[in-house]
C-alpha cells in the first residue's frame, strides 16, 4: 500500500474515534455522567479527526460556544490541509 491509502486509512479511523467521543461527551453532559476531558477532544481533533469532530459539533449544538474549539478546530483543519497538500506535492 502507498503512502496516500495509509493516511486515507488513518484519517478515516482517528474521524471515526472523534465522532464518537464527541457524540459520547454530549450525551454525558445531558445525563450529568462522566466527561471526555477538553484536552482528549483537541488531541483527537489535532491528531486527524477535526474535519468530522467540527461538523458533528455544529450539527449537535455542542461545545459550540466554547471558542476553543470553534477556533482551534478550524486551525488544525488547515493545518492538516496544508500537510497533506505537502505529502502529495512533494
Amino acid at each position: 500500500m502507498n503512502t496516500e491509502k495509509y493516511l486515507f486509512f488513518y484519517l478515516i479511523a482517528v474521524s471515526f474515534v472523534a465522532v464518537v467521543l464527541t457524540v459520547y461527551d454530549k450525551a454525558a453532559a445531558k445525563k450529568g455522567k462522566r466527561r471526555v476531558s477538553e484536552k482528549m477532544l483537541m488531541f483527537t481533533g489535532f491528531s486527524g479527526g477535526a474535519t468530522a469532530m467540527y461538523a458533528v459539533m455544529q450539527m449537535i449544538r455542542h461545545k459550540t460556544q466554547h471558542k476553543k474549539f470553534m477556533i482551534g478546530l478550524p486551525v488544525f483543519i488547515l493545518l492538516h490541509l496544508v500537510a497533506i497538500l505537502f505529502l502529495i506535492y512533494s
